[in-house]
């Protein structure tokens, strides 16, 4: 159904509707509408990605992961429109009969209608935080308004099924394994179909093993629709034997010779981690996301909600998920909002509840030397690493508006330098300390806190991480910026991230330089740079000073990653990645 079929099917109010329900219940009607064309829009974006796989069209995919994040919002707007055209936000043309006052009472009503429009509905979660992000919009709502707006999300997340292939093993594991990539979608494009069997075959050979208590599986199952990311494909599913779950994932990638089986994941870490908040979204085309959620949290049991709807393309839901959690926490907890650990920062503001995983991100009045940004530049740096393949190394800050929060839950040095250095975004109101932008991220451990804390060899092991993120990075045509320790942290697991975005640039923009030879002593000792440095130029020669690494962990970072302080590197990095994609 074409999106102007899908607007003209909204029900209209029932013959026997109380005076006045008839505009409520249009307006629900109009606003549940308009979700369904956003999710149809969304739905065929998300379906493009199989062809994009096949045809290794890297400008296509990279143009559909955009279209697709800026879709709601322009959904949302184009709701709100209708919604004053209509007459149903106090805002109608003259001479028209529908007008109905912008009220709580009015909108209250409007709830009740949608609420039962959609009750029903598989992923109604999804209505109900649309139907939020037009209110909150068309009301400039502070905190939460529970006249017009839904304030828990619904059993119906989970309403209805999840496609999966179940092939058992019987006597032959390779037999199997073979029956399941021959029902891939793109099959027919693998390499080696038989080296492929293999391959995953002796990776599961060797897991089971090194489990010698584990019984062979009884089956493998698999859901049906595959993960595509980037350049990869993920075929998502869990062993089943004995009463016992094993979760599988083989990720797939299509290079000149064809598509072949690159990695086989049996570890719960290591699938977690293709789930988490420094990934770009998948794009897979579920009929009920809600139910994947939650057979994804069946193996993946410490992996929140929020991250899962996120991960899998819902954002918004996901925003959703992750400020009911933090209600819900600060219900339940009595400790107060802190500095967050680590040093200062000259942009942003950030702090913390101790016994919550989130940081909150407020952006300061006035930026201390040497950074030179406005406030306009900050948010779009974050915005293009919203939009940008994050690589799995940069986490996923969240952007929200109008936050609300109990004052009296600040230390008070906090809540002061917020008011006083932060007062574009943040004020006083009753007893809330109102945050009217902010960036919410999960919590890491700082790197240089790490590593004065770690043990040697974990130590060792973030440092060499650190070097492979920035490698990563590069290979996506990101450069950090600012590569200071402290703007990198530590997940659970070990894996460094970046977290600090208000110098990160395309690869494309920095002129990665030789430092020139000091020509006599002069020059040498001075203490400003003696030849020309541009806005763009980038002395990779410079950094490891600035660095302050330890000594020891020093010595290992240069053994590992010595060539990422050559301008050489950064300049074939930058060769590789060719011209930008238009």
């Amino acid at each position: 159904m074409n999106a102007r079929a899908l607007l003209a099917a909204a029900p209209p109010a029932a013959p026997d509707a109380p005076p006045g329900a008839a505009a409520s219940q249009a307006a629900a009607a109009l606003i549940a509408a308009h979700f369904r064309v956003y999710n149809e829009a969304f739905g065929l974006i998300t379906r493009r990605a199989a062809a994009h796989f096949l045809s290794r069209d890297a400008a296509a995919r990279e143009r559909d992961a955009v279209a697709r994040i800026e879709l709601y919002e322009q959904h949302v707007a184009r709701a709100l429109a209708a919604l004053r055209d209509a007459g149903h936000a106090g805002d109608a043309r003259p001479n028209t009969d529908c007008a109905a006052p912008r009220t709580d009472a009015f909108w209250a009503s409007v709830t009740a209608a949608y609420s039962l429009l959609i009750e029903r509905l598989p992923d109604s979660d999804f209505y109900r935080t649309f139907y939020n992000s037009v209110t909150r919009d068309l009301f400039g709502t502070v905190g939460v308004n529970p006249a017009v707006e839904f304030c828990a999300t619904h059993s119906g997340r989970a309403s209805g099924p999840v496609p999966l292939r179940v092939y058992p093993v019987g006597d032959s594991l390779q037999a199997a394994v073979a029956d399941v990539l021959a029902d891939l979608p793109f099959a027919v494009a693998l390499a080696s179909p038989a080296a492929a069997v293999r391959h995953v075959s002796a990776e599961l050979g060797r897991h089971l093993e090194a489990r010698p208590t584990s019984a062979a599986p009884e089956s493998i199952e698999v859901i049906e629709p595959v993960f595509y990311r980037g350049g990869e494909a993920l075929l998502v599913g869990r062993l089943v034997g004995d009463g016992a779950l094993t979760p599988l994932v083989i990720a797939f990638r299509n290079g000149a010779t064809g598509v072949q089986a690159e990695a086989v994941l049996l570890s719960r870490n290591e699938i977690s981690a293709q789930f988490g908040y420094a990934n770009s979204y998948f794009h897979v085309d579920l009929p009920v996301v809600g139910a994947a959620v939650t057979l994804l949290r069946s193996f993946m049991p410490r992996k929140p909600v929020d991250e899962l709807y996120t991960v899998l393309g819902r954002a918004k839901q996901g925003k959703t998920e992750r400020y009911f959690a933090l209600r819900r926490h600060l219900d339940s907890s009595i400790d107060a909002f802190v500095h967050a650990p680590g040093e200062r920062g000259l942009v942003m503001i950030v702090f913390t509840l101790p016994s919550h995983d989130l940081v909150f991100k407020v952006i300061r009045d006035r930026f201390g030397a040497p950074k030179h940004a406005t406030r306009a530049e900050v948010m779009d740096r974050y915005r293009f690493v919203f939009r940008h393949d994050r690589a799995g190394r940069m986490v996923d800050a969240q952007e929200f508006r109008r936050l609300s929060l109990p004052r009296a839950r600040f230390m008070p040095a906090l809540a002061d330098e917020l008011l006083r250095e932060a007062s574009h975004s943040c004020r006083a109101e009753d007893e809330e300390l109102v945050i009217e932008h902010c960036y919410i991220e999960r919590r890491l451990r700082p790197l240089n806190l790490f590593l004065r804390e770690a043990e040697p060899a974990a130590a060792e092991a973030a440092i060499i991480d650190y070097g492979n993120a920035l490698r990563d990075l590069a290979a996506t045509n990101i450069f950090a910026g600012d590569l200071l320790l402290k703007n990198f942290g530590v997940t659970r697991h070990g894996r460094v991230i970046f977290y600090d975005y208000d110098e990160v640039a395309l690869l494309g923009e920095c002129e990665f330089r030789d430092l020139p030879a000091a020509r006599n002593d002069a020059e040498e000792t001075a203490a400003e740079p003696w030849f020309y440095v541009g806005p763009r130029d980038v002395f990779p020669e410079q950094w490891l000073p600035f660095l302050a690494m330890p000594p020891a962990l020093r010595e290992v970072f240069l053994a590992r990653h010595g060539e990422l302080l050559t301008a050489p590197w950064w300049r074939a990095r930058q060769r590789e990645l060719g011209p930008p994609v238009s």
